[in-house]
């Protein structure tokens, strides 16, 4: 049976069941949270599985040949056009080394990529991505996706679809930027219950904010719109951040305790759909063998002090669809129009 991408990551955090979790437990120490030791129970029995999972998942699947990435100068709006031309290039070559290797399907996924406005791109391994909807040299206002796992060029059909269907509803004054930029933690792995991913890719994105502000200036609003695992990744790089707001979809907590501790003068934004199973994971944080699992208060919780607002009764998924009450509100966030987002 083929499942799909939400219920799979349900299944890994939710599913993994009681193998492992006399072992897991054992190693447990500094237990922080109120739900007690069975939801402790159930999150370390994931990193246990986790562990056995991945690799053999990663066995799977060979890692599909592909340039370096383009070397370019930082963006600015005036070299702008060079910049996508230079991914635009790397992206074809990619599709070609990826169609002489024999995979269609990446050959493919590459070949599209080689189409679009690329501020970064590198075809390699699970493969990253940074695409840019609208003008942004002359947006004013700029939105900032960052996605969670299971994420890569594979895969970014999906991510993209969100992508779209935010800009459709900004408009021409806004750009969308779509930023795979960080090798995202599989959904059956031990990183995705760890903040390590995430501090790995802190760095970058902090990068592509300081970028985005060498082509549009101090002008520009600019939101960043963290999805899942995502969310944990805007919260490592929040730490003074030069963003105006952060919204935090579907997340399974931070790392941190509440929003001010983000230490981020963007106003912290958080939501969760009615059918979200996100809602079910236990927000906990414990020490494990020296690393720290799971990411403690849940963002839409009072105690956090983020401003909630409606994402109505949609799924994990469905943060970005048509129409939706979340969708709605994400627009209204990043066009500054914050007295009229609902909660």
């Amino acid at each position: 049976m083929r499942l799909s991408a939400g219920t799979r990551e349900r299944g890994a955090w939710l599913s993994a069941g009681t193998r492992g979790t006399a072992v897991a437990a054992r190693g447990s120490r500094g237990l922080r949270g109120s739900r007690g030791s069975r939801g402790l129970r159930g999150l370390l029995a994931l990193v246990v599985a986790g562990a056995v999972a991945v690799p053999l998942a990663g066995a799977a699947r060979a890692r599909v040949p592909a340039p370096p990435p383009a070397v370019v100068a930082g963006p600015s709006a005036a070299n702008l056009d060079a910049v996508y031309a230079a991914n635009r290039a790397n992206a074809e070559e990619a599709a070609r080394m990826a169609a002489e290797y024999g995979d269609r399907r990446r050959a493919g996924a590459d070949r599209a990529l080689a189409g679009r406005q690329l501020l970064d791109f590198d075809g390699r391994g699970a493969g990253l991505v940074t695409e840019v909807f609208g003008d942004l040299a002359h947006a004013d206002r700029v939105a900032v996706l960052v996605p969670g796992s299971d994420t890569g060029i594979d895969t970014y059909g999906r991510f993209r679809a969100a992508a779209l269907a935010l800009h459709e509803r900004l408009g021409t004054r806004a750009a969308v930027v779509a930023w795979l930029g960080y090798e995202t933690p599989a959904t059956v792995s031990a990183t995705v219950a760890t903040t390590d991913r995430a501090e790995e890719a802190a760095p970058e994105l902090r990068q592509l904010v300081s970028d985005l502000r060498d082509v549009t200036g101090q002008r520009a609003r600019i939101s960043l719109l963290c999805h899942s695992y995502g969310s944990v990744v805007c919260a490592e790089a929040a730490d003074g951040l030069d963003v105006d707001d952060i919204a935090l979809l579907g997340s399974p907590g931070t790392g941190s305790d509440t929003a001010a501790g983000l230490r981020t003068r963007a106003r912290i934004w958080a939501a969760r759909g009615a059918d979200d199973w996100v809602g079910n994971v236990p927000h906990l944080s414990a020490d494990l063998l020296g690393t720290t699992v799971g990411f403690g208060t849940d963002p839409v919780s009072p105690a956090f002090g983020a401003r909630v607002f409606a994402a109505g009764d949609g799924g994990h998924s469905d943060y970005f669809a048509p129409g939706s009450t979340s969708l709605a509100n994400l627009t209204r966030i990043v066009l500054g129009e914050t007295r009229a987002v609902t909660s």
